[in-house]
């Protein structure tokens, strides 16, 4: 297996930028049995997933990707777990950044990675 941790992190500065100019083009990461979980609503398979993620009330989001709490571990079958925790910003609210959490199990698929599981959370406290 390849270095899980330089993997993960390599991941997760993609997935964010990504996430933050233009979520659309995050579908090639996910597969039809891949599940997202978000604040608790479930979809399943890419299209279901990608129809949640280009819908969200907001129409922009900042992450704080040098400010995140990045956790990695191997897992079964050279699956990688990602939890991820940290800051982002709404629709340029800088003076309300909301705290989240996110989860991702990456699988190798054909010499590529996909996101099998994907749980997002924001933090309220």
């Amino acid at each position: 297996m390849s270095d899980p941790v330089q993997i993960g992190t390599a991941f997760v500065k993609f997935y964010y930028q990504t996430f933050d100019t233009d979520r659309a083009n995050l579908a090639s990461l996910y597969q039809a049995n891949s599940m997202l979980t978000f604040s608790g609503a479930q979809a399943m398979g890419s299209a279901a997933i990608m129809e949640k993620l280009t819908s969200l009330s907001f129409r922009k989001v900042q992450h704080d990707v040098e400010g995140l709490n990045i956790n990695i571990q191997p897992t079964v079958n050279d699956s990688i777990l990602v939890f991820v925790s940290g800051q982002l910003i709404a629709d340029d609210d800088s003076d309300h950044p909301m705290m989240f959490s996110q989860v991702f199990t990456l699988c190798p698929s054909n010499g590529q990675w996909f996101i099998l599981n994907d749980i997002f959370n924001l933090s309220f406290l």
